[in-house]
């Protein structure tokens, strides 16, 4: 059964290496529904998140082809771990007006939403959570007019 699975790969800070793991996955038919490459405390070492739908079979494969990437330091699938903190960003822009902006606030404090722009026709703000947590501030933020977002996708440490 397909399950949702996020896996870190430590690579050396190289020019490339996130174009190699992306290609190496598509090259074998696999999905990556969102990548995250970002430095560590050791400017020589990236951690790359990425998010894949598989089974077992299947993130043994990738596991197995990401090590043999000539960058890679670790590969760890961490999805079926209750030692990491997986959480995904958002900062989202919704319009707002003299009736409704009171809501808005209300369902900010609710999420702990932190405010990042307020102006007259709308509020920028940042949010940091579950998959989950995202997805249901967006679906209740959709009635008064989303006017961009940008979320991150998920990212995940060791507890």
């Amino acid at each position: 059964m397909k399950e949702k699975h996020t896996i870190i790969i430590k690579v050396t800070n190289h020019p490339g290496v996130l174009a190699k793991i992306s290609g190496l996955l598509a090259q074998r038919g696999y999905n990556i529904e969102s990548a995250i490459a970002a430095p560590t405390e050791n400017p020589d070492v990236y951690k790359i998140s990425v998010v894949v739908e598989e089974d077992d079979r299947g993130i043994q494969q990738i596991t197995k082809q990401l090590n043999k990437v000539v960058d890679t330091i670790k590969v760890t699938d961490i999805s079926h771990k209750n030692n990491y903190v997986v959480r995904e960003y958002l900062i989202i822009k919704v319009k707002v007006n003299n009736e409704n902006r009171s809501d808005v606030f209300e369902l900010m404090q609710v999420f702990s939403a932190k405010a990042l722009d307020v102006d007259s026709d709308y509020i920028m703000m940042e949010l940091a959570g579950t998959q989950r947590k995202i997805s249901r501030i967006i679906k209740l933020l959709k009635p008064y007019g989303i006017e961009e977002y940008v979320r991150s996708g998920e990212f995940a440490m060791s507890e």
